[in-house]
């Protein structure tokens, strides 16, 4: 599925505090422009991060149990995580103590008490950068051609997928399609239709799946990778056969491949239970053999990694 933008919505912001009338005032300060939650300690903010992730975190220094700096320090530690903009929330406002959250990964100060035009200065110049960084992100992450992820996030989310697998023991499924004798088709066919039929592929393979959470993306060449969270075999072979009949629904002309007149697809597909976190590449490893094996058995068709 297409990613959304920040600008499709209202930002999103977490505020983090132990003291109700701190988040009160802040609610009351922000919730106007912004989508706001709320957490009232560490480990409800880490909670509240895992199940939907913000745009801005606004964040208690001082908290019983874990701590903003500890929330803070295990947010940057994390690939997923690292990049959302945290602003402490502090009572301290020594030199020390700003320099302190600055080096653990905080953009930014709100000192106690509140002065509310400060709050809606910072909190928006904030959302504002990253508006900007989502959107070089989108860029560096989508491909240019057919306007899907690109290997580069394919391989983000691979790892963070991984890593979310280890912690809650669901599968992690993969798929690896290569479009059949796309070489014959660009050699006769031209490079522009080559590049329409790219196009055309991309958009029935993001149209097969149905959930925010499976990313589809161009791999590179002719060739596709899809990354399906939580899905056991039975179910990514179910989804891989849905994309293999979708790209030949499309019906796209191809005199010169030797399984059928049409374009057709070869997909692996591989599932495993993630306990360590060089798995998932090893299963990205036994997918691209299944994927092989697709192709050497006459291609158009679905082959996962234990099947011969």
């Amino acid at each position: 599925m297409m990613e959304q933008g920040m600008d499709e919505a209202r930002a999103r912001i977490l505020i983090v505090d132990d003291q109700k009338v701190n988040l009160d005032i802040l609610v009351n300060l922000l919730e106007d422009s912004y989508e706001i939650a709320v957490a009232k300690s560490g480990e409800a903010a880490l909670r509240a991060v895992e199940a939907d992730m913000p745009d801005l975190i606004l964040l208690d220094v001082v908290m019983p149990g874990i701590d903003g700096t500890e929330v803070c320090r295990r947010l940057q530690s994390e690939p997923g995580t690292r990049h959302i903009p945290i602003i402490f929330i502090t009572a301290k406002s020594s030199v020390e103590s700003e320099a302190e959250g600055l080096e653990l990964g905080a953009v930014d100060y709100i000192t106690k008490p509140f002065n509310p035009a400060v709050v809606r200065a910072r909190v928006a110049n904030h959302i504002r950068l990253k508006r900007y960084q989502d959107q070089l992100e989108a860029l560096n992450t989508r491909d240019p051609l057919t306007g899907i992820a690109n290997r580069r996030r394919f391989d983000r989310y691979l790892e963070h997928e991984g890593r979310s697998a280890i912690r809650s023991g669901a599968p992690l499924s993969l798929l690896m399609m290569d479009i059949d004798y796309f070489k014959p088709y660009n050699d006769n066919y031209g490079h522009p239709v080559g590049d329409e039929c790219l196009k055309q592929v991309a958009r029935a393979l993001v149209g097969a799946v149905d959930r925010s959470i499976d990313l589809v993306a161009r791999y590179g060449g002719e060739e596709f990778a899809a990354v399906l969270p939580g899905t056991s075999e039975a179910g990514a072979l179910k989804v891989a056969e849905a994309m293999r009949k979708a790209v030949r629904a499309l019906g796209i002309k191809h005199q010169h491949s030797q399984v059928a007149d049409c374009v057709t697809i070869s997909i692996g597909v591989g599932t495993g239970v993630i306990t360590r976190h060089d798995q998932p590449m090893q299963l990205l490893e036994q997918v691209d053999a299944a994927l092989y094996r697709a192709k050497a058995q006459g291609r158009d068709r679905v082959v996962g990694c234990q099947q011969p």
